[in-house]
């Protein structure tokens, strides 16, 4: 039997904040599908805030909006990765905001 590849759209949106118009912050929220479930399900990635800025629920309110999104939108779930050793910080806060810890992330780097 061979592979056969069927092209679906994603698509991504930015949230970002801005100080001084400078971007300081930002998130992505990706909207994908599969065969397995009628509704989308959202894929949070790339969650940062600049040093000089973190520990003033700036990523909280920016989880949040994704969240907002992810729900308006209507997806059956949102997922997101994190690597280890941030425990007591991002993991932290992910817990907080609603999150559980379900799984493990496999990565093949090219």
């Amino acid at each position: 039997m061979d592979v056969l590849e069927k092209v679906v759209s994603p698509y991504g949106v930015k949230f970002f904040v801005e100080y001084e118009g400078e971007e300081i912050a930002h998130a992505y929220i990706y909207i994908l599908r599969n065969d397995l479930h009628e509704k989308p399900f959202g894929f949070m990635e790339d969650v940062h805030v600049d040093d000089a800025f973190q520990r003033q629920g700036i990523g909280t309110s920016l989880v949040r909006r994704v969240i907002e999104e992810a729900q308006r939108i209507g997806c059956y779930k949102l997922i997101c990765t994190s690597r280890d050793g941030r425990e007591d910080s991002v993991h932290q806060m992910y817990m907080d905001l609603g999150f559980t810890s379900y799984g493990r992330e496999f990565r093949m780097n090219f």
